[in-house]
């Protein structure tokens, strides 16, 4: 018998990047020498959101999340040394993709490359941006012909590039189901194909070569079975679709081609080693299968719920790839899996769900419409109450959590200020005086007459790309694009999803939430308020909303009268908001590093209104040392991933609002 060849290993990444372009190129060049495969770029707020560092909103966001990429003098570094006609690089970017895309051509001709041969991934999915991640800039309608006009401009001029990453990983982390998840990624990629289709830009013999390009981003979780039926029906719808609703008679560009970060959302901060199998075992559910094997894979590390990984922790994740992949024989056998019956049973359950989901949206005129009408938010905010719901009550066990909760000392963490890495808070100064510096040297003529061009093109029906393209070369800034933008197309504010969510707890007689709900009222009344009202705010450039809107939701069950105008709030409109609806409690909730900066602005502002009495409480990825410092500062309470209980929170605020205003402890327990 001849043994099988073995088949060539997913691309191998790890996602990156941080404070600075020359702190990440370095970062960048470690990795690859470790036998990464890949590059996966992670950009910062301010870049993600069409913000210069300099600009009010980005304060406290710089080089936090990722790297802050202000114009071409940054992308250049950032790839200093790194021969971009060789690389397969992964860009996260969405609402401002085809500027990034821009600055990444223009630095590879500087390189010397060919750029028909460049070989990567804009994210560029802005449907879930306005859904879970909320790092969208301009309404759907122009933004939906941004990323027409990059897909028609790299098909012609890139023609290795994958454009668009239709991404449902965030739609998982936002409460998704599998179903949801399927159905709203392939109702997103309908509409980008269709305005493909109708804008005129591709010739019908070349709509294959559309199809061929587009890349999906998903999400594996911890439920490896099902999250690898999951993926089984991916594959199996988009073969319909491509086939009956585009006519693509080639196989090959039918194919489904995605890569996957696994679950970071789910990752936790108590007893933190427990992530090291979690990540195991999401990885297998999309590679186990060789019928729908991821082409890339990018894992988190076991730190994530703690803050930013080190480079060692990031060595480990790309370890354990590195040993499935090499050491054990998957890469060995043909599917594994063909011809289980259960598989098949589950992969046709989903299909047929998927499918009647599919209709419902397109009954609504599309992807597009059911955001802007906000239904496919509202689904997602219930979702996401139902599963909160059911690990409150015990019956979704998380290990650590909320079972077997007892542990022995975690040497890992026995030293919590070196278990991850920090970015130096005086970074950010000196990446806005190089951005000043850049502004200052640059042909200024030239920067405004490629601004004026792309306003232009912007307010006609010209490909955007070609505008974009001068801006880079030109030394515009991502600030300088996006307004120039923003002044022709405006600016979106997202639904919430909060008002029409359903009640996902129940209030009977002695439950958590009925006691709750009484120490509300009893609390209201005492103060002869009406109802007791909180403001849920989110301050700074993070989109991160699901637990914003999870807080929003239960205390609006509990009585509370909620205040939540949504995501990318200045300090400044969250205290006037505060004082115009002259609120009893604020929370505010931040995931992105930013709350030393901001938390401190927002406590500072109630102080000098003359409304230091309004407690203030934060929640997020918050090391302890920096909850510490809250404190001090004055926050009445930090709440960080361990506090799972959202119910026991809401009665926590109460306790906080009785505390402020000098009233006697509630005998309630909650």
């Amino acid at each position: 018998m001849t043994e099988r060849q073995k088949d060539r290993p997913w691309l191998m990444r790890t996602y990156a990047g941080h404070s600075t372009a020359e702190a990440s190129n370095e970062l960048y060049r470690r990795n690859l020498a470790k036998g990464q495969t890949g590059l996966s770029v992670a950009f910062d707020l301010p870049t993600q959101t069409g913000y210069d560092p300099d600009h009010v909103l980005a304060r406290g966001e710089v080089g936090r999340v990722g790297v802050p990429v202000s114009h071409l003098g940054d992308m250049r570094r950032l790839f200093q040394d790194i021969p971009l006609e060789q690389m397969n690089t992964s860009m996260t970017i969405n609402a401002t993709a085809m500027w990034l895309l821009a600055l990444y051509q223009v630095v590879a001709e500087e390189q010397g490359a060919d750029v028909t041969r460049l070989q990567g991934t804009t994210q560029n999915d802005i449907v879930k941006e306005y859904l879970s991640r909320g790092t969208h800039v301009f309404p759907p309608g122009p933004s939906l012909r941004l990323t027409t006009d990059m897909i028609t401009y790299t098909v012609a001029n890139i023609p290795k590039w994958n454009p668009i990453n239709i991404c449902s990983y965030h739609l998982q982390e936002a409460g998704a189901t599998p179903v949801q998840e399927i159905a709203y990624a392939m109702s997103t990629a309908i509409a980008v194909l269709d305005a493909v289709r109708d804008s005129g830009q591709v010739p019908q013999e070349k709509f294959g070569d559309v199809v061929a390009r587009i890349s999906f981003f998903v999400n594996a979780g911890v439920r490896f079975i099902e999250e690898m039926c999951k993926m089984r029906a991916f594959g199996r719808i988009w073969e319909k679709i491509t086939s009956e609703r585009y006519g693509i008679g080639n196989a090959k560009q039918r194919r489904f081609r995605y890569g996957v970060q696994v679950n970071s959302l789910g990752l936790t901060e108590a007893q933190p080693e427990n992530n090291v199998q979690r990540i195991v075992l999401e990885m297998l559910a999309v590679t186990l299968s060789k019928d729908a094997r991821a082409r890339a894979v990018q894992l988190p590390a076991w730190n994530e719920a703690l803050g930013l990984p080190r480079p060692w922790d990031q060595q480990w994740s790309l370890r354990i790839q590195q040993v499935l992949a090499h050491e054990s024989d998957l890469l060995e056998y043909e599917d594994i899996f063909a011809g289980s019956h259960v598989i098949e049973a589950k992969v046709d359950a989903l299909v047929e769900e998927s499918l009647a989901e599919i209709d419902r949206i397109q009954e609504m005129g599309g992807a597009m419409a059911a955001v802007e009408s906000g239904y496919l938010k509202s689904q997602l905010v219930s979702s996401h109450a139902e599963r909160r719901a059911r690990i409150e009550a015990g019956d979704e066990k998380i290990v650590g959590v909320n079972v077997f909760e007892t542990t022995e000392p975690n040497p890992l963490t026995a030293d919590l200020d070196t278990a991850i890495m920090t970015v130096d808070p005086a970074n950010e100064a000196r990446v806005v005086a190089k951005l000043h510096e850049w502004r200052d040297n640059r042909d200024e003529s030239r920067a405004q007459d490629a601004l004026a061009a792309l306003k232009a093109a912007a307010a006609g029906d010209a490909n955007l790309m070609a505008a974009t393209v001068e801006c880079a070369r030109a030394g515009v800034t991502t600030g300088e694009w996006a307004w120039a933008l923003r002044d022709v197309f405006g600016e979106f504010r997202a639904p919430t999803g909060v008002s029409s969510a359903p009640v996902a707890v129940a209030a009977e007689a002695g439950t958590p939430l009925a006691l709750v709900r009484e120490k509300v009222s009893r609390t209201a009344d005492e103060l002869g308020s009406g109802r007791l009202r909180l403001l849920v705010g989110k301050p700074g450039l993070d989109g991160h909303s699901n637990g914003a809107e999870q807080i929003a939701v239960r205390a609006r069950d509990a009585g509370f009268e909620v205040v939540y105008q949504g995501i990318r709030l200045t300090p400044e409109q969250i205290v006037a908001a505060a004082l115009a609806e002259d609120v009893h409690c604020v929370g505010l909730s931040i995931l992105s590093g930013s709350h030393a900066e901001l938390v401190p602005d927002v406590l500072e502002r109630l102080r000098e209104a003359g409304a230091a009495d309004i407690p203030v409480v934060v929640g997020g990825i918050i090391p302890n040392g920096d909850a510490e410092e809250l404190r001090r500062a004055g926050v009445a309470a930090v709440f960080t991933p361990k506090d799972f209980g959202i119910t026991e929170i809401i009665g926590r605020i109460v306790d906080e609002i009785r505390q402020a205003n000098k009233l006697d402890p509630l005998e309630v327990p909650a």
